[in-house]
């Protein structure tokens, strides 16, 4: 009986975590949809951005503009990772900081001081506990990140980009496929690439007011803030993708327990009748013989 009663209270207990772990999958699944919206409404801005900024670069640009500043040897670097600020999303911010550990060693390696800057808490915690030296550790940045996000985190780079202070900025996010598919990937912001065609001239021919230097002056910080922006909507989308894949895969391993479970209280269950009616039997037998 004891047996049977204790497998009983662990079907409850799965089936306390399987109602936890369905809640999460079906809260992961409504954010993800908000979140997959926000991306669709970014990729084409970005790749739109992107044309426009590649078809106006010339390498003769690169001198009137400090943004545009092209080094030739790169001897300070900043890395921006972007992890969550919550778990239970399966292997989504390990895959990451697997990603920044190896390019912090490669990049150590080739001689080049690395600036590093997270956000999220599952970041902050992994590196804090292992003394990894954090510029900054930013726990503010929600699952629904806005321009101003983006803005607040990368303005003060793009000035020490512009002064000379580093040499290129990095940016580590989650990229969204699709919701089963969020590979980590490694996003170089600065410097940027100049454009045109093998002559150096742009590839179109526009005819352009105002000229391509005031259009560049304004839209350049815009391109670098965009690009950092998209990079925390995918991340964002990424998260609620893994967390219901993660919640998805939990509440089906409940539902095999509590299957196997059910099994095995039903097999006590019958054991137990069983020695009952022997022991029924039995002591019939005894008072009538």
């Amino acid at each position: 009986m004891q047996k049977a009663r204790e497998i009983k209270r662990r079907i409850h207990s799965v089936e306390n975590t399987r109602q936890i772990t369905s809640t999460m999958e079906l809260v992961a699944a409504s954010k993800l949809r908000r979140a997959q919206q926000r991306v669709a409404a970014a990729r084409p801005y970005a790749a739109k951005l992107n044309e426009v900024i590649r078809s106006l670069l010339t390498p003769e640009l690169s001198h009137t503009h400090a943004i545009l500043r092209q080094p030739e040897v790169i001897r300070r670097s900043a890395l921006i990772l972007l992890t969550s600020n919550r778990g239970l999303a399966g292997a989504f911010n390990a895959n990451l900081i697997r990603l920044a550990q190896r390019t912090l060693e490669e990049r150590r390696r080739a001689g080049v001081k690395v600036e590093f800057h997270v956000v999220g808490k599952k970041g902050i915690r992994f590196f804090s506990y292992r003394g990894e030296p954090m510029t900054t550790a930013r726990q503010d940045i929600t699952d629904r990140p806005t321009m101003d996000d983006a803005r607040s985190l990368v303005d003060p780079l793009i000035a020490q980009y512009e002064s000379g202070e580093i040499d290129a900025i990095e940016v580590i996010y989650a990229q969204f496929k699709s919701a089963m598919s969020t590979p980590p990937a490694l996003m170089r912001v600065l410097p940027v690439a100049a454009g045109g065609d093998e002559d150096g001239r742009r590839s179109h021919n526009y005819l352009l007011e105002p000229s391509p230097d005031e259009i560049l002056k304004f839209v350049l910080p815009l391109y670098v803030r965009n690009s950092v922006y998209r990079a925390l909507v995918e991340s964002a989308a990424a998260e609620q993708g893994a967390r219901r894949t993660a919640m998805k895969n939990a509440t089906d391993n409940a539902n095999d327990l509590i299957e196997t479970l059910t099994r095995e209280y039903n097999r006590a269950r019958q054991s137990q009748i069983t020695q009952e009616i022997a022991e029924i039997v039995g002591g019939a037998e005894a008072l009538r013989g």
